[in-house]
């Protein structure tokens, strides 16, 4: 199946809205929003969750990026860790965090590294995460709040990665910079 990238003028009426504000937002409208356009539903979904995540959250705009990035690079996805590591220079994260995210090694930054450990955990164990990972991640200085917020986040990029799978979404022009492949091609879903 070939999916298609949706303009402004070619989207369906209800996605047009969405896309104009991602072009405000972004300064053109990302490809992953013209893959979604075609389903208004699954744009607005993921324009929502991007945006109470990004106002209401209280993970640190660097904690968000070590959130996204993990599970982006866990999934295989090019587009989205390209996308966000871009995002996560302008959150102003350290160099050598993002190379070690980028990696997927363990943080040098021994709070970032122990979210990073538990949004692996929750995607290893498919959200039944062993009580010795959630008292790990709360000895670190995380609470509730930060688990229901790491759990949006993976929903999130759950979406993403699975759709940039099957659409092959092409990294936009903006992000080119921050291209990046997965340490073993193979393991990249399909």
């Amino acid at each position: 199946m070939k999916f298609e990238l949706y303009s402004k003028t070619t989207a369906p009426e209800a996605a047009q809205p969405i896309l104009e504000q991602a072009e405000k937002t972004f300064g053109a409208v990302p490809n992953l929003f013209a893959v979604f356009a075609a389903s208004p539903a699954t744009l607005k979904a993921y324009a929502s969750l991007a945006e109470a995540v990004a106002s209401l959250s209280i993970l640190s705009p660097i904690e968000q990026q070590v959130v996204y990035l993990t599970v982006s690079a866990e999934n295989g996805c090019t587009y989205c860790v390209g996308v966000h590591s871009v995002l996560a220079d302008m959150a102003q994260m350290p160099e050598p965090i993002l190379t070690e995210l980028r990696e997927q090694r363990p943080l040098s930054d021994p709070r970032l590294d122990a979210l990073r450990g538990f949004t692996l955990s929750v995607m290893e164990h498919r959200g039944w995460v062993p009580e010795e990972d959630l008292a790990d991640f709360q000895a670190a200085g995380f609470d509730q709040r930060h688990v229901l917020e790491v759990i949006t986040i993976l929903a999130q990029k759950t979406l993403s990665n699975y759709v940039n799978h099957m659409a092959h979404t092409p990294l936009d022009e903006t992000f080119k910079s921050r291209a990046w492949e997965p340490k073993d091609p193979s393991s990249e879903m399909r």
